[in-house]
């Protein structure tokens, strides 16, 4: 059996603490106190209050995720005789010794053909680049952005793309949370979340949905455990039982550490795989039948009740029992929860998006909320956890296929230019007309579009058949050896966000925005962003079209934002007035939503019946990230919330091992219509009986092309796989 785990804990305090160590007490020190914005998840904290304080002036507002992100950017520069090592050599490191080899810093050519990266000074590098971006047709280049860069060089780049032609423009939601976006935008007319911070705050109820906060967002746990503490709900709706969301022992906390840790969820609903749509038909049937749903907000601010109400009442229990997993009394539990709530946030993770029907779920929450008038009023409303510390903040200021034409006009009218209205590619789209070899050039600001991408393996000959790539990183990752073994590509090294010479901004996903002064110095022969950025544009637009030199400057880039995005008006003066702010009109404390009657619309949607895409396969998948990473970036090996003591693990139902004949550390193949996973550990773990975890992006693998037809999102969260015994040598017979 395993030992009882708690979350958080003196061994997280430890953790961090060697953390700091490792990196330097005075670095570490210095880094975290400073007034940038966290480079971490999109919870937010820092800026102008200073580090390590939140927007409600709590402190310290700061967890291991902060402190882990901070440690890639404290490290040395990649001693130069490393590049005398080949792709190969690069390609046997794991993710997290590629990325703990130090920054990158100086500038990596490597030539088509060519197995080695070479340095290359910095304005030939420039050269090179708008040299090939000039000879190739606009339609045959993509350009994609992570969420740890700027608004303002987010800004820059999907204007350079659109200016010298391309609409190919992407930014990593297209695999975390676009089906947040696109649910949000049918049901309340808007892609945000409706809550602040303070919101949380005056909560009884919170609902956590396909989320491991315990992990991925560790502050969030704090605001969970208040919520108990003043005698509210946590209602958690997970397949699997992380038992950081059973138990956490917050580190900011003494009585919480001496306690041995503060119960966390108050009731846990473990469905199937990919059943959610079903499980929110659910609890909205037995608020319906039992007279508790919010007749006159319905009636006042909402519309298509009645054909939701049909929907609910024609979906029968057995049905939902069949298709979840869940008995109708442990729906009825948390329905009665829900119904005896005054105030209730509804916050989810990618466990709802990373599906073939992630918009259905989305919109299906929203419903749940509509029903009760949990929206539009302080302390309730809807929050899809954003990973990426200013993933929301690309989003908004353009970096998508497509914009509203009201921010066509105002960019086009601000800055006295045209823009092409044609809709772009979104991000697998890019990639299969890359396998198709209709791309020639990719410009990747951030990230690592290899790992983050399904079906791995197809993922990195597509990548591999652009001929010539463009990469922005702070330090290497397995996407800029994978995927390049016959082409060319150029890495620039760039400033961190708190090592920019000029202060940037970005977006929390409560839509508040802060203000980052950078001013660290760390390395030399780095740049920012935006200045790389601007000299591309300078090279590949003509200047009579747009001078791109004026954007040196990253004031007069804020300046054209504020006149040009909805909301962001007040970001023009922020570097003067040194003032943080909501974005307008997103925050949701009254009922007017953005739609044309200002009603919010209940959404029909059929529920999902996964056994049905089982075919061949009698296991379903989800990946899971581990306490040791953060999106794709690996810190750890292990997974101490979990016990397992490497990422080459399953995990699975305890009697479904039995009945494979298995037991714990026994070797499996996992398989799937699109690859298999070889040696992998057994691992015991509270799932339902026929779903498994794996850990991303090793488990990518298997996951296929296929997406949600609606946010364009794969699949990463329900995969169809089958589990095989693995022989030993030397055992058999």
């Amino acid at each position: 059996m395993h030992k009882k785990i708690v979350g958080g804990g003196f061994k997280k305090v430890l953790y961090t603490l060697n953390t700091v160590r490792r990196i330097g007490v005075k670095d570490a020190a210095k880094a975290l106190a400073a007034h940038n914005a966290c480079k971490a998840c999109g919870l937010g904290m820092g800026g102008q209050r200073g580090g390590m304080i939140n927007e409600l002036d709590e402190f310290p507002s700061v967890c291991n995720k902060s402190v882990q992100a901070q440690s890639t950017d404290i490290q040395g520069p990649i001693p130069l005789p490393v590049f005398d090592h080949t792709i190969a050599d690069f390609k046997e490191l794991s993710s997290h010794e590629i990325e703990h080899l130090g920054r990158l810093g100086t500038p990596l050519h490597k030539e088509a053909g060519s197995d080695k990266f070479e340095p290359i000074g910095w304005d030939d590098a420039i050269a090179r680049t708008v040299e090939r971006f000039s000879a190739s047709s606009p339609e045959r280049s993509f350009f994609y952005a992570s969420g740890r860069s700027s608004n303002e060089a987010a800004f820059v780049l999907q204007l350079m793309a659109r200016l010298y032609g391309s609409t190919n423009i992407n930014n990593c939601s297209y695999y975390c949370h676009q089906a947040s976006g696109d649910g949000l935008a049918t049901t309340i007319g808007t892609g945000t979340s409706t809550v602040e911070l303070a919101d949380l705050g005056k909560s009884d109820l919170i609902f956590v949905l396909g989320a491991n906060p315990s992990s991925n967002h560790p502050r969030f746990i704090h605001q969970l455990k208040n919520c108990r503490e003043r005698g509210g709900h946590v209602v958690v709706i997970n397949p699997a039982k992380e038992p950081g969301l059973v138990k956490f022992a917050v580190p900011k906390s003494p009585k919480s550490l001496l306690m041995g840790g503060n119960d966390i969820a108050s009731e846990y609903l473990q469905p199937k795989i990919a059943t959610d749509v079903a499980v929110f038909k659910g609890i909205a049937k037995s608020i319906i039948e039992n007279q508790q749903h919010n007749v006159e907000f319905i009636a006042e601010y909402t519309r298509n009740f009645d054909a939701y109400l049909a929907d609910i009442e024609g979906t029968s229990w057995s049905e939902i029992e069949s298709i979840t997993g869940l008995s109708r009394d442990n729906i009825h539990a948390v329905a009665e929860v829900y119904a005896q709530s005054e105030n209730t946030v509804f916050a989810w993770g990618m466990g709802m998006t990373h599906h073939l029907h992630g918009v259905d779920n989305v919109e299906a929450i929203a419903n749940l909320a509509m029903l009760r008038g949990m929206l539009g009023k302080p302390g309730a409303g809807l929050l899809p956890l954003r990973g990426h510390s200013n993933i929301q903040g690309v989003g908004t200021v353009g970096v998508k296929p497509v914009l509203a034409e009201d921010v066509f006009s105002a960019i086009e009218n601000e800055l006295k230019i045209t823009l092409p209205r044609n809709k772009g590619m979104d991000t697998m789209a890019c990639l299969q007309a890359a396998e198709r070899g209709d791309i020639d050039n990719a410009l990747m600001l951030g990230g690592n579009l290899y790992a983050a991408s399904p079906d791995s393996q197809w993922a990195e000959k597509s990548l591999d058949n652009i001929p010539f790539k463009v990469f922005l990183t702070t330090t290497l990752n397995q996407g800029h050896v994978h995927g390049c073994d016959n082409s060319e590509s150029i890495i620039f090294p760039v400033l961190a966000r708190d090592e920019e010479h000029d202060p940037t901004s970005q977006e929390s996903m409560f839509n508040y925005v802060r203000l980052s002064d950078g001013g660290i110095d760390r390395l030399d022969n780095l740049r920012s962003e935006v200045d790389i950025l601007s000299d591309i544009g300078m090279g590949v637009v003509d200047k009579s079209s747009f001078d791109f030199s004026t954007f040196k400057q990253h004031t007069t880039i804020r300046h054209a934002i504020a006149k040009s995005i909805p909301g962001m008006q007040d970001l023009a003066g922020i570097d003067v007035a040194k003032k943080e702010f909501f974005i307008r009109n997103r925050i949701k404390h009254t009922p007017e939503f953005n739609m044309p009657d200002n009603r919010a619309v209940f959404i029909v949607n059929p529920h999902d019946h996964p056994e049905e895409r089982k075919a061949r396969h009698a296991f379903t998948l989800m990946s899971i990230r581990s306490e040791g990473q953060f999106n794709s970036i690996i810190y750890e090996e292990s997974d101490s919330y979990r016990d397992t003591k490497h990422r080459h693990s399953v995990l699975m139902n305890e009697d479904d091992i039995a009945s494979l004949g298995l037991k714990e550390k026994d070797k499996v193949t996992l398989r799937s219509d699109t690859g298999e996973m070889r040696n992998l550990d057994v691992v015991a773990f509270d799932l339902p009986r026929g779903n498994i975890a794996a850990y991303y992006p090793e488990a990518n693998v298997l996951v296929g092309q296929t997406v949600d037809q609606r946010s364009r999102t794969p699949a990463f969260k329900s995969v169809p796989v089958s589990v095989e015994a693995q022989v030993v040598i030397g055992t058999a017979g």
